[in-house]
């Protein structure tokens, strides 16, 4: 993620990484339903700390658990979404980058889309 970051002209200490669950399943497995509800306030309590403007939801495990079931990455993917007053920007995990590398080229657009709305909206990022 950092030489991405680098790539695209975002200063990594500007960037705040957090995560689902806080320590990772056996068989490095998706977190089950209860396992990521487990944790889902520790995260809530880092967003209301951090104040993100802009949250980039890295994979299906994010994308659901933050913003519901009813969404996919393959569909959400790259298009902004603004819920209750943050804007959110699904995209490929980076581990689904190493198991397709076609993913990259989206990867490294979804980027650019962050990048650029981060400029527009004057954020420092």
């Amino acid at each position: 993620m950092n030489k991405a970051f680098t790539g695209i002209g975002i200063n990594r200490e500007n960037v705040y990484i957090a995560n689902i669950i806080k320590c990772r399943p056996p068989a490095n497995r998706n977190p089950e339903k209860d396992e990521a509800e487990a944790c889902l306030d520790y995260l809530r309590n880092q967003v209301l700390l951090v104040k993100p403007k802009i949250i980039v939801l890295l994979g299906n495990v994010a994308l659901k658990n933050i913003l519901g079931n009813e969404l996919s990455i393959t569909s959400a993917r790259g298009k902004w979404i603004n819920h209750k007053g943050i804007l959110y920007l699904p995209t490929w995990h980076p581990a689904a980058l190493l198991r397709d590398e076609a993913k990259k080229i989206d990867f490294w657009r979804d980027l650019k889309l962050l990048k650029a709305k981060a400029d527009s909206e004057n954020l420092s990022i």
